[in-house]
């Protein structure tokens, strides 16, 4: 009997396309270990993303692949998650507590852009993240709606506050410190300490992402987020409508004059399927989206319908992925959530946690 090679085992391996990565796991080096034991291969995978929903399957096709080797008996394949910290904006301080900062904006209001935050910070939960969510928007904030939560953040030291927990996630908003009709009269400045607070006084604990939900437009809030967040990468909310992409856009080269990665874009309320006659409509378009990552050369992450559904979960206080994890709707929350994952993976790394810190004194 012919000997297996690893050099063959990695050339099976490679035949399988990480949908998420869009390439191969032997060239991304996700694969940390092929171990040959006669006719038996065991091929250890490690993913930089969170893929709960998914990895059992593609075990199956790795394992399918390296049994078509001739001489293969059996094969062992494990699929794991280690998810990492990678690199941000130059001289920004890094967030205690937090691997990676994803901010979800729009250009403009109306576009369910809180509503696909929430969910896609849900969705990376259930798909194995340790997770949260910071609602910056000052003015109107509706994460504490959102997540059926009223609570107030306690402090254990007197300096830091402890996030909220809802649904497995951490969450911060202003929405927890006031009654929910008090109006925030406040100008530029005061906002945007706020937001800071918010951010570096929560004791954030030991998070993989932490999803920011940015107000509409490209104000101070985002500003302050381009100078002083250490931001991982963007995403764009819109519709399908000329009037919302063309807002869109706006938020999408604010992002690249500041230097902050745009991961792709979501395309919300893409379609109509009416519940009585099962009719589709393209009620703000169609494609969209689309074409304006073909535009920008970013990817396309995904589009969610118009549905009533999503709606009334959110206004209820149980997002739909919490409140449907199985349906339709959150299996499309969670497959937006590993291409964003996914595409971070694939940035470079940040790797100053390791290095030492180096004092000069004079003797």
């Amino acid at each position: 009997m012919a000997e297996i090679s690893q050099l063959q085992v990695e050339t099976a391996l490679k035949e399988v396309i990480d949908p998420y990565l869009e390439q191969d796991l032997v060239t991304t080096k996700a694969v940390k270990g092929i171990v040959i034991d006669g006719d038996t291969v065991s091929v250890e995978v490690v993913l930089g993303y969170p893929a709960k929903g998914v990895k059992e399957a593609l075990a199956g096709r790795l394992r399918e692949k390296v049994l078509a080797i001739k001489g293969v008996k059996d094969a062992h394949v494990t699929v794991e998650s280690r998810i990492v910290t990678h690199g941000v904006q130059k001289g920004v301080k890094p967030i205690s507590g937090v691997k990676n900062i994803i901010a979800v904006a729009s250009g403009k209001g109306g576009v369910g852009k809180s509503t696909t935050a929430v969910n896609l910070a849900l969705a990376l939960s259930a798909e194995g993240a340790r997770a949260g969510i910071l609602d910056a928007d000052i003015y109107g904030p509706s994460q504490p709606r959102m997540l059926g939560s009223r609570a107030k953040p306690e402090s254990k030291d007197g300096r830091r506050m402890e996030p909220i927990p809802s649904y497995h996630l951490q969450s911060m908003s202003i929405g927890y410190l006031i009654d929910e009709e008090t109006p925030m009269i406040w100008r530029g400045p005061m906002v945007t300490q706020a937001l800071e607070q918010l951010l570096r006084d929560t004791n954030w604990q030991d998070l993989d992402y932490l999803v920011v939900d940015l107000p509409p437009g490209t104000g101070d809030i985002q500003l302050t987020l381009a100078q002083k967040v250490p931001v991982t990468g963007a995403v764009i909310v819109t519709t399908p409508q000329d009037i919302a992409l063309l807002d869109a856009r706006k938020g999408l080269k604010m992002f690249e004059k500041v230097e902050i990665p745009v991961i792709g874009i979501i395309e919300n309320m893409s379609t109509h399927i009416c519940s009585q006659c099962g009719h589709e409509e393209h009620i703000f378009g169609a494609g969209g989206g689309l074409k304006m990552a073909e535009q920008y050369d970013v990817d396309f992450l995904g589009a969610l319908p118009l549905d009533l559904r999503i709606r009334v979960d959110t206004d209820g206080g149980r997002p739909t992925v919490v409140a449907d994890p199985e349906g339709r709707i959150a299996q499309i929350y969670r497959e937006i959530a590993r291409r964003i994952a996914g595409r971070l993976a694939l940035m470079k790394k940040d790797f100053s946690a390791g290095f030492p810190n180096i004092v000069i004194q004079n003797t």
